[in-house]
């Protein structure tokens, strides 16, 4: 099982950007993905998951509406696309599974190796 993110980058706020998230060695079809980040200084936190049906869940309400994911089966990828981002963006972000159809994914087996956001004001 690999998950690698891409995508990542430096950017003004109010500005966007979209992440993917390439998934190997098991069938994404059938699993949730979830996407986290982690801050300088911070604990890591969820961002946002999606199941195998496609239903989205929200960690946090703050990220409604600036945040939405999306997969693409046919490409074994998931993506994170982000609006009107704000420098509290600023973490590396990790997508993760843990091999489940549903989301939340808490505690993810496997976890890609992250991309940075930069959020500058």
């Amino acid at each position: 099982v690999q998950l690698a993110e891409s995508g990542g980058g430096s950017v003004q706020a109010g500005g966007s950007l979209r992440l993917s998230c390439a998934a190997s060695g098991f069938t994404l079809d059938y699993n949730a993905i979830a996407w986290f980040r982690q801050a300088p200084g911070k604990m890591r936190e969820g961002v946002i998951c999606i199941s195998e049906s496609g239903d989205t869940m929200y960690y946090r309400d703050s990220m409604k509406g600036r945040f939405a994911v999306s997969r693409d089966n046919a490409k074994n990828t998931v993506y994170l696309q982000m609006n009107n981002l704000k420098p509290e963006d600023t973490a590396v972000y990790y997508c993760a599974t843990d091999l489940i159809p549903n989301c939340p994914v808490e505690r993810a087996a496997y976890w890609g190796q992250g991309t940075q956001v930069t959020v500058s004001s």
